[in-house]
């Protein structure tokens, strides 16, 4: 019996006509890409031009891994949006505009967040993992969930005006762990919820991402395996690096859990507790004995705050013996602590448990979560 040999139908014919035309694809190539598919974790910065430029290239199955919600604060970079998405599902919008941006492909969205209990579900279909994500914790869970279920990662990151890229796990080889051996502790976490990122930085660096992607499916030119591809928009300046593969990391017994993947120092005096925007309001209603702190900048809080509340900025933080507090703040005091998204609030949080504060909790999600 006679295998029919896949082929290209006349709207995919008409719409890959400029691939097509390259001899390094050709049909061979674009049947690759309609074959293959693709799983993007995050539809924010990165995600968002990773996934156009994926879809209109023509890859068969595109998977969506997102449970956040579009934000003014987003459209600066994340084009895919526009104001008329705000409050809905990125997951969902970037789905449905997609699909009509290119409705011979199928686009999938998981409006979920990836942790080490639904892992396995979304990769297992899925034959490369595009890393989109904003955080630590979620970069070394992708990664050794692509270990363990030996997936080709393509990672992307961007710091403020600078970005890399690499390909992980590919033929065996690095992974992301041999480029970063351990996850930093909360003080020295970068996260593009909390600093300032270039608008059009990530648009680069996930075109980036989304060109190895469409190399290693089509099987053209050399991919970033081994190396670190690095950019500075503000020099425009590049550099590769090599990247040595340690075999120790390729041996993944279990997932790092959400909580611990990035230490949060074990040495505080005092357990630090998180309190939701509900159980926050409830206090104040109710006019409990509370202190509450927004360590955020003051521009930011000219914007929109919590009140009644003190002002620290976390650079205060930074020098604890000269730590100046509201006289009303004392050690047994019930202390809430915020910020835009919870992770410089953690940190002025520890501070204040090494001085002997007893009662602190970190407003989970910050004053994004409480606006919502």
């Amino acid at each position: 019996m006679k295998t029919l040999t896949p082929s290209l139908t006349d709207a995919e014919k008409d719409h890959y006509l400029r691939h097509l035309s390259l001899e390094e694809v050709g049909q061979v190539g674009q049947l690759k890409l309609k074959k293959s598919s693709v799983l993007v974790v995050g539809a924010g910065g990165l995600g968002c031009p990773v996934l156009q430029y994926l879809v209109a290239a023509g890859v068969g199955r595109i998977g969506i891994v997102d449970d956040d919600r579009v934000q003014v604060s987003n459209l600066q970079r994340q084009v895919l949006f526009c104001y008329e998405d705000v409050g809905e599902l990125k997951a969902r919008v970037a789905q449905n505009r997609l699909s009509i941006n290119n409705p011979l492909v199928t686009i999938e969205a998981f409006t979920e967040r990836l942790v080490p209990e639904n892992y396995q579900q979304l990769l297992e279909s899925f034959e490369i993992v595009v890393d989109g994500s904003d955080n630590f914790p979620t970069r070394y869970l992708i990664n050794d969930a692509c270990v363990l279920m030996n997936k080709i990662l393509v990672h992307g990151s961007i710091f403020k005006f600078q970005g890399q890229v690499s390909v992980f796990n590919f033929n065996n080889g690095p992974t992301y762990r041999c480029l970063f051996p351990e996850p930093p502790t909360y003080d020295k976490l970068p996260n593009c919820s909390e600093i300032g990122v270039l608008g059009v930085l990530p648009g680069i660096i996930g075109s980036l991402q989304a060109a190895e992607a469409i190399k290693l499916i089509t099987g053209i030119g050399s991919v970033l395996s081994g190396k670190v591809f690095l950019y500075d928009a503000l020099t425009q300046k590049t550099k590769i690096l090599t990247l040595k593969k340690n075999t120790q990391n390729q041996i993944i017994k279990e997932l790092p859990t959400m909580n611990n993947c990035c230490s949060q120092n074990n040495q505080n005096s005092y357990e630090i507790s998180e309190i939701n925007p509900q159980e926050l309001k409830k206090l104040i209603e109710e006019k409990d004995d509370l202190q509450i702190i927004d360590v955020r900048e003051t521009w930011e809080r000219n914007i929109h705050s919590i009140e009644p509340s003190h002002h620290i900025p976390l650079e205060k933080f930074s020098s604890p013996d000269s730590l100046k507090l509201p006289e009303e703040l004392n050690k047994d005091s019930k202390v809430i602590l915020f910020c835009k998204a919870g992770v410089r609030s953690m940190i002025a949080c520890e501070v204040l448990s090494k001085l002997g504060y007893k009662k602190l909790f970190n407003l989970k999600g910050g004053i994004t979560n409480w606006q919502k």
